[in-house]
């Protein structure tokens, strides 16, 4: 876990799912990093445990993982705390929350809520051949 946190990106990254949820390009836009950079270093800290995903659509969504530990709720307590008054966290903060008031760039999809279920799941149409696809839901057609 302290290679995840020995990084500036993956503690920017950490910082901002502090935070709460947030979609791959949201974070492109908060960081101002390429999406290539970003992917990385989501993919390391998701392997670390740091982090989950779960799809909606086109859009991944990353949060922050429950701690698994006592040693793991330190980490997160000391990120919350200690680089709070790191200057470019603080300018990360500000333009999550411009970006969260106007909706980000993942209009009309569930935020912050639970995990979707998988693809194929009961309740889901998975986006099959043979469903209408809407806003509102999906019916079979």
């Amino acid at each position: 876990m302290f290679r995840a946190f020995a990084d500036p990106t993956r503690l920017r990254l950490l910082h901002l799912l502090g935070e709460g949820e947030l979609c791959v390009s949201d974070i492109i836009q908060v960081l101002q990093v390429p999406q290539a950079k970003v992917s990385r270093h989501l993919i390391y800290l998701r392997q670390a445990g740091l982090v989950e995903c779960r799809r909606e659509g086109l859009w991944r969504f990353y949060r922050l993982s429950p701690p698994r530990s006592a040693f793991h709720r330190k980490l997160l307590d000391c990120l919350g705390q200690c680089f709070r008054s790191v200057p470019g966290m603080a300018a990360d903060r500000r333009r999550v929350a411009k970006l969260k008031k106007s909706g980000g760039c993942c209009p009309g999809v569930a935020r912050n809520g639970p995990p979707r279920r998988a693809r194929g799941a009961q309740s889901g149409c998975g986006r099959r051949r043979g469903v209408a696809h809407s806003a509102r839901g999906c019916k079979s057609t």
